[in-house]
């Protein structure tokens, strides 16, 4: 596959949950087979790339992400020669393939920690984050999980605890330890041997804990307003000063792009959730650091024009180096369609968030399912596998309501599987099947493909810098341009028409088909229910 420089900036990322994707052998669980087998209806959207959550050895404790060897296929998913004839037909449709790491933690069942725990001086014993009780025998710190309860576990083998920032079966590495550092950049050159595009980093700034192990301090109730937990989870109690986004972070993250930059092309995208995790984006994109980062930002429950206005230019405004990530749906926040529309929003304001995120300056993650304008599932308690959510079970219904499988057909289980899938395939998603919006010209899914596919050809949306209008509620305007061309974009955010005053400003539209177009006339902009309207300024109609 020919290499393209900086490939990624405006690129649109897909990203794919191997287990809700496709299954080919029955069992009720995705695989990397099934994924090969769907990616021309991925190339057919006119995306760039795809991201594959983590598909690597694991107990699936965490669905993946506790990974027990970082080097192998999960028998779940596939095996190497799988992910090969993947990778090989992925590039053969252009598309690059970016893969999930998971640096901060492994799986209780890696090699490293069934070592590390056996005894204080076998040669791991200081690959992961042990810790002696206090006197009375307490844990060493009032650090917290954010899965819920104390991040430390006591392991009578060693008489120590061991620190877990998630599930007590995904114990923290050690990254003050150089011959960690190295065994991860050890598997990292493993998958860029193998031919891979890029990296999406988990939690990238828990490498590193505070080496002195310090209390992190409580948090007033007015403050605890949380990005991926909610207030009512024990972790919104502290500010996170010490336990994760330590300074040694960035010493390692340029050892990793030093790495990384040996293989051309290859793109590393960061997820940060920190205090001030869009400050944090600014700094570990600078320098020679990562390329990209994404926040929880915009995977939050606030819709409105002022909070997408204003977060974005924090973002720019700090972020004078790096290049930014968007993205409103994924596999860790119930979708969007639903967070901000409501159980009964329609396909109009599902077209209408693609569009938006798609149109902000940086690049996007789309997950699976977004192009169809999925719901959130309902998933009654009985049914959860999520153990996030079974612990908060009923204040927050965890996670699973957006990992329910992608419905390809109306026939049982929506075409997913033969057997019993993982998770349920509700009615309304199978309504809202693959097959039959591909034979619906008026479907979102074909409004998302016209849009990507004319997105594509739109320097301006694509590497353009972006100035945001002073729009009243509810109503999120900005221009965007490069090298002399400029849009004009506005979006509605309500059910309601909405009608504002644009001055001076004039753009003649941009026919998009699919999409509830408003209008511009004598410095008016109208705009129907989750309206958009895409003009150019001084140009003839399109």
């Amino acid at each position: 596959m020919q290499v393209t420089k900086d490939w990624w900036r405006g690129a649109v990322i897909y990203q794919i949950y191997p287990r809700s994707f496709m299954d080919t052998n029955g069992d009720g669980v995705g695989d990397l087979p099934g994924i090969a087998e769907r990616l021309d209806h991925v190339a057919s959207l006119g995306v760039d790339a795809i991201w594959i959550s983590p598909f690597f050895k694991s107990p699936m404790a965490d669905f993946g992400y506790d990974i027990a060897d970082q080097r192998d296929i999960d028998p779940l998913f596939g095996t190497l020669d799988d992910f090969d004839r993947l990778l090989e037909k992925a590039h053969r449709l252009g598309l690059k393939v970016m893969i999930d790491q998971v640096f901060s933690h492994t799986s209780d069942q890696h090699p490293w920690f069934q070592e590390s725990r056996r005894s204080r001086d076998n040669p791991k014993a200081d690959w992961y984050v042990w810790a002696d009780p206090k006197e009375d025998g307490t844990p060493p710190n009032n650090w917290m999980s954010i899965f819920g309860g104390v991040a430390w576990r006591w392991e009578p083998r060693r008489g120590q605890y061991y620190l877990h920032n998630f599930l007590s079966s995904q114990p923290d590495l050690n990254f003050h330890n150089p011959e960690v550092r190295q065994a991860t950049l050890d598997y990292v050159k493993f998958w860029l041997d193998r031919g891979v595009d890029g990296f999406r980093l988990d939690s990238i700034n828990f490498c590193f804990n505070d080496a002195q192990l310090r209390d992190n301090p409580p948090k007033p109730a007015s403050e605890r307003v949380g990005r991926g937990f909610s207030p009512d989870n024990p972790y919104a109690f502290q500010y996170h000063w010490y336990n994760n986004t330590r300074p040694e972070n960035i010493g390692f993250l340029e050892e990793l792009r030093a790495l990384i930059d040996r293989y051309p092309g290859v793109v590393t995208l960061g997820e940060i959730s920190s205090e001030d995790s869009l400050a944090t984006t600014a700094e570990y994109t600078s320098g020679r650091r990562l390329h990209m980062g994404y926040s929880f930002e915009l995977l939050v429950d606030d819709f409105s024009a002022r909070y997408i206005r204003d977060t974005v230019s924090r973002l720019e405004a700090v972020m004078t180096e790096g290049w930014p990530c968007w993205a409103v749906s994924n596999h860790d926040v119930r979708r969007a369609l639903d967070r901000w529309g409501g159980p009964s929003a329609p396909p109009q304001l599902a077209r209408m968030l693609v569009a938006l995120v798609c149109s902000l300056r940086g690049s996007v993650c789309l997950y699976q399912g977004e192009e169809l304008g999925l719901p959130e599932a309902d998933v009654p308690f009985e049914a959860l596998r999520d153990p996030y959510g079974i612990a908060f079970w009923p204040n927050f219904k965890g996670r699973d309501g957006c990992r329910t499988p992608m419905p390809w057909t109306a026939g049982e289980h929506g075409g997913f599987t033969t057997g019993q899938p993982w998770l349920p395939v509700p009615a309304a998603h199978r309504a809202l099947n693959v097959e039959a919006q591909q034979a619906d010209a008026g479907s979102t899914l074909c409004a998302v493909r016209a849009f990507l596919s004319w997105r594509r050809r739109e320097p301006a949306l694509v590497q353009g810098g972006i100035r945001f209008l002073d729009t009243p509620e509810p109503v999120l305007a900005f221009l965007r341009e490069h090298a002399g061309e400029r849009l004009l974009v506005a979006f509605n955010l309500s059910a309601a028409d909405a009608d504002v005053a644009l001055g001076d400003i004039d753009a003649r539209a941009v026919d998009l088909p699919g999409f509830d177009l408003g209008t511009l006339a004598d410095g008016r902009l109208r705009l129907p229910a989750y309206g958009v309207f895409y003009g150019r300024p001084g140009a003839a109609r399109e």
